[in-house]
């Protein structure tokens, strides 16, 4: 369980009646995310309170009558999915700016610029979304953020949310080590083996997968590769 210093105070209205938890706020953003936890691990103290800061427990029979159920763990979810998490400035910040990594993390991996179906960098989103004033959610998940940066990045930058086909050929003396290269970064939508050992395929990956999968794979093959956009 969270140490009471570390807990914060989740929160929900039910008619005129207030029902909180004490929980970690971290943990509690990766149940919100839908992550597997144990919930009577993230809370600092296994009870249900009408106000947590003067330690007023919530009656069995409100509990009862808003939830249906006594079972601590089964109310603290819902009041974590459905309530308000208090946060410090601090939490707020860290959380604001973990979760701003993972949306331009996943737009790189996923987005590219559909006019030259090439990925784009890293810096180029994380400026375009300052320009656009993007607020971060720290406990919405990260794939609706993902979504709704991309519609108003759309405002500034050519991005869209796309795979792209690729065809790979490679020689027979190179595909030993490559081969499971191609394999792992998409999908392998078809394969040929020449007569002479070489291997061609067409692999479908996250448009903007496209550098790191050109990188591994020239430099498994030492080069010795050939790859080309498919329409």
């Amino acid at each position: 369980m969270v140490s009471l210093d570390d807990a914060v105070i989740a929160r929900l209205k039910k008619g005129e009646e207030h029902f909180e938890i004490l929980v970690d706020p971290y943990e509690a953003a990766d149940v919100i995310e839908g992550k597997d936890k144990d919930i009577m691990q993230i809370l600092a103290i296994d009870a249900v309170f009408k106000d947590a800061k003067k330690g007023t427990h919530a009656t069995s029979e409100s509990i009862q009558k808003h939830f249906g159920t006594d079972e601590i763990s089964e109310i603290a979810k819902k009041i974590i999915l459905k309530g308000d998490i208090q946060l410090t400035t601090e939490q707020r910040q860290k959380m604001q700016k973990n979760k701003r990594n993972r949306i331009i993390e996943s737009i790189c991996r996923n987005a590219m610029d559909p006019k030259t179906k090439a990925p784009h960098p890293r810096q180029r989103i994380e400026l375009a979304m300052d320009e656009a004033g993007i607020h971060i959610d720290p406990f919405k998940p990260v794939r609706d953020q993902v979504k709704t940066t991309i519609e108003t990045l759309r405002t500034i930058i050519p991005i869209s949310i796309d795979q792209v086909r690729i065809s790979v050929k490679i020689p027979a003396e190179q595909i030993g080590k490559s081969y499971g290269v191609v394999r792992n970064f998409g999908v392998l939508e078809r394969e040929d083996w020449q007569s002479d050992g070489t291997w061609i395929g067409i692999i479908r990956i996250a448009a903007g997968m496209q550098t790191e999968f050109y990188d591994k794979l020239n430099d498994v093959t030492k080069g010795n590769v050939s790859t080309k956009i498919l329409k």
